[in-house]
Order: structure tokens, then sequence, then C-alpha cells
């Protein structure tokens, strides 16, 4: 294989907006911690965004997932129905919040397979996590229809589907609380960072409450709960304002980066159902993704591996977790750099690296396969 003229990481942001200025006015006027303008203008901006009456920031997105757990009384002795297909962070944070995740296997969409939810249901199950898989929304109307008939919680976990809609509502406004992650690779970043969003003023109060030490409004140091100090910075909601300034063309970029893909992998075309948003371009492939995913590296090509089941992870193993749809779409999914810098001619670098991989791949596979051939049918005349 050729060396590679240029490299592509898997994400890089784009903080080519208001993001310094905003930094620095911040700078100039002080604010510099959890306290100033830049804050509450990015949560009621956010709110606004997604269709909810309040957006609550905090320091990560799996720390809005603990926070949403806390806020409902979620705790010791409570189950949480959690996706089998999904980063770590979903079930950490039941983990965290004192609660057990049970684990519902995924569907061919990669998102929670609504079929298997009611089966997983107990009389100590006290809420729901749908996580919309890679930009892709769960069944919500479903899900939120279950949960009324058992009387659940539901917290979307919409880390990577900052957009994207079911009908007129965007994810986060569907379920009791939305959660988000601005991680860098995320659509839109804070560098580090979360938001909680919710119509429930209740709830809300309760996320303020207990992000921010559980301080009284006096501050008197007299501290009535277990809390956190899960807030977000000043200069994390400056570059967060600015970024929510652009997330219509950030992902409309995305977008058009998709059919670029999928222009020039015609074989790996990645589908983008109706209210989906394109977090990165993935691909399912049938070889060694080991293999293939270093093969890509040594052409400049930086990918990532799929998440792995949950019940795989050290912490929640499951000698049955081979026998599932997320440990099928583990050993098949690679993921590809999707950021809003990439030019057509990127793209095309990119797809060249896989055709090339790919078309190597079937050479030595078709040249295994005739010594193969040759050698039995030698042993055959010999005998």
């Amino acid at each position: 294989m050729t060396s590679p003229t240029k490299s592509y990481q898997v994400a890089k942001p784009d903080l080519s907006g208001n993001e310094k200025k905003y930094v620095n006015q911040a700078l100039d006027e002080g604010w510099v911690s959890s306290g100033g303008r830049f804050i509450e203008e990015f949560e009621k901006q956010f709110a606004a965004y997604v269709g909810t009456k309040h957006a609550v920031a905090c320091s990560s997105g799996t720390n809005a997932l603990i926070l949403a757990l806390r806020a409902a009384n979620i705790g010791k002795g409570d189950e949480v129905i959690v996706p089998e297909f999904t980063m770590v962070a979903t079930a950490w944070a039941v983990s965290v919040a004192g609660a057990k995740p049970v684990f519902v296997d995924c569907d061919s969409s990669m998102n929670i397979n609504t079929q298997l939810i009611e089966q997983a249901i107990t009389p100590k199950t006290k809420a729901i996590i749908p996580v919309h898989i890679y930009g892709l929304p769960a069944d919500m109307k479903f899900i939120n229809q279950l949960a009324y008939e058992y009387n659940l919680v539901v917290i979307e976990d919409a880390a990577e589907a900052h957009g994207a809609t079911i009908g007129t509502q965007k994810v986060g406004s569907i379920g009791d609380m939305g959660c988000f992650s601005f991680f860098g690779n995320k659509i839109i970043t804070t560098g580090e960072g979360g938001i909680i969003t919710t119509n429930n003023d209740k709830l809300a109060d309760q996320l303020r409450h207990l992000r921010s030490m559980g301080f009284d409004p006096e501050h008197t140091f007299l501290h009535k709960k277990l809390a956190y100090n899960f807030r977000m910075t000043n200069l994390q909601a400056a570059v967060g304002l600015a970024q929510l300034e652009r997330i219509d063309t950030f992902l409309e970029k995305r977008k058009q980066i998709l059919s670029w893909y999928n222009e020039f992998l015609s074989p790996y075309k990645m589908p983008l159902p109706e209210g989906a948003v394109c977090w990165f371009f993935y691909i399912l492939f049938e070889g060694d993704i080991i293999k293939i995913r270093k093969a890509l590296k040594d052409l400049g090509v930086e990918t990532r591996h799929f998440f792995k089941p949950m019940s795989q992870q050290p912490m929640y193993l499951d000698p049955n977790y081979k026998n599932t749809t997320a440990y099928d779409m583990s050993l098949r999914g690679l993921y590809f750099p999707t950021y809003t810098s990439l030019t057509k001619t990127d793209v095309k670098n990119i797809c060249n690296s896989v055709t090339l991989l790919t078309k190597t791949e079937s050479s030595n596979s078709a040249k295994t396969t005739a010594t193969s051939e040759t050698r039995v049918s030698q042993e055959t005349a010999s005998s």
C-alpha cells in the first residue's frame, strides 16, 4: 500500500465562529467559573432550540445523566432499563446514582429493541434511558407509551443526536428529561460539558440544586443532601453559545459529507432515516475490523470501533453477551472522519483508501482460495 499524502483524524471541532470573541468577553468581565452571563444565555438558547422550558448546563454528558437520575429520585434498590448497545457512560451513570442498569438488546437499527423492553421491567424498574444512537432517533412513541403504562421516568440520552427530530419534536424534548454531551467530538462542543433539558419546573429546580453542591439560596454552607460540583464554567458556555449559533450549518455540512461518502463508497452506503442527524459516517464490514482499522491507519485514516456491548464490560459481564445483536454490531462497525472542515476531495481520498484496502483484501482472499484449491487438487492427484 502507498504511504498517505494526508492524514485524517476521526473528529475535529469547528471553532471558527464567535468562540474566541465570547471567551475573551468572559475573561474581560472576570467571570471564568460557574457564574456569568454566558451560562444563563447558553441555557436559554439551547432550551429554545430543543423546544423545552428549561436547560440546565453541567460539566459532562455523563454527569447530565447522573443529575437526571438523582433529580428523579432514582437510587439504591431501583432498576433502570439501558440499551445493550451504547457508550458505557449510560450504564455508569445508573451505577453511580446507586441503581442497577438492566440491559436490553438493540435491533438492526442499533437502537434499543422496543419489543424486548417490557419483559425486562420488574417492580423495581423506575426509568428507561433510550439512547438516540449515532444520531438515529429511538422509537420514543412506543417507549413513552410503555413508560406511561408502568409509571416510569424516561430520560433521553441524546449525546450524539443534537438536532435530531421525531415528527415536529426535537430529541431531548420528548421524554421527561433529555441529556446531551458537548465533548469535543460532538455536533457542537464546549470542550467538556453537558446539558439536561426538561419541561418540568420541579425537575429543573432539583437539577440546578444538585449540580451546585446543594447550596441553599443564602449559601449558609449547610448542605441537606448529597450533591455534586457538576457545574459548567462561563468560559465553556461562551464556546457553547458560539457553537449553537451555527448548529444548523454544522448539521447541513455533516449531511453533505455523508452524501460524499455515499457517492464514493457505493457498496457501503449509509442511509440517513427521516429525522436523524449524521454524527459520524459509519460502515458495517464483514471482515476483521481490527485488521481493517490498522490498515486504514497506515493509509492515514483514523477510525473508531463501534461501542462494545454493556454485558461485555468487565463490571457488568454476562456470559451470554455474544448472543446479542449488539455483539454482532460491535464486531462489524467502524466510523470514519466526519467533521465540518472536510472537503469533497478529502472524503474522496478517504474513500480511495477504503477502496484500495478492500481490493487488496479481496485479492489476498482470492490468492488464498486459489492456493488451497491447488493444494487439494495436488493431494487428490497424488492419492
